[in-house]
């Protein structure tokens, strides 16, 4: 059976370039073998933060939350598309995980950053290592990191340039290091609950 992969991106721009990225990855996964979903949390559009998902009773909770909620338990890893805002992360993607706890625990998560730049949103990426960790996340030792992305990712997703070449060198690697988690997360699961 493939590994059932959610692709979260993040922004809520109107000319987003990230978008590129995430259909990159989708793509390239999806070429592996992967059954992979891309969740866009400008399209789930949900509220700012008031109630997490588990805040529900059962049977309550909005219908976007609750789909979603669903598609992350079912899901045996994770990768997030991660932009740089003002040296942080997204506010868009921070809010849709933070709806969610244990929703998301004892699975393997993946990042790879982008930004206009030279530096590629890492310190975005460095945010979100620590981030996803304290929700329960085994964040793989791989990343992506991808800049200036106009440079590097057509409006299509494909590679151009010597950026695109580069990313198509690192990528097998970080599929490779997200997949051998994805495997191991999975046998440990499948032997016991997880303790709480």
């Amino acid at each position: 059976m493939s590994d059932k992969i959610l692709v979260f991106y993040g922004s809520y721009r109107s000319d987003r370039m990230g978008i590129r990225l995430a259909d990159f990855l989708v793509s390239r996964l999806k070429q592996r073998g992967a059954d992979v979903e891309l969740i866009d949390a400008k399209v789930v559009n949900l509220p700012m933060l008031d109630r997490m998902y588990k805040e529900h009773k059962p049977g309550t909770a909005p219908a976007a939350l609750e789909e979603l909620a669903q598609k992350i338990k079912a899901a045996d890893a994770f990768l997030f598309v991660v932009g740089e805002y003002n040296w942080s992360m997204q506010p868009g993607l921070k809010n849709l995980t933070d709806h969610f706890l244990e929703e998301w625990f004892w699975r393997p998560a993946a990042i790879a950053s982008y930004s206009a730049g030279r530096l590629s949103g890492v310190r975005s990426a460095t945010a979100w290592h620590g981030t996803l960790s304290e929700m329960g996340m085994i964040v793989v030792s791989s990343t992506l990191s991808v800049g200036p992305i106009g440079q590097t990712l057509g409006p299509d997703g494909e590679p151009m340039g010597e950026g695109g070449k580069a990313l198509e060198k690192m990528f097998p690697r970080f599929a490779d290091d997200l997949s051998w988690w994805t495997e191991a997360a999975k046998a440990q699961r499948a032997k016991r609950a997880p303790p709480y």
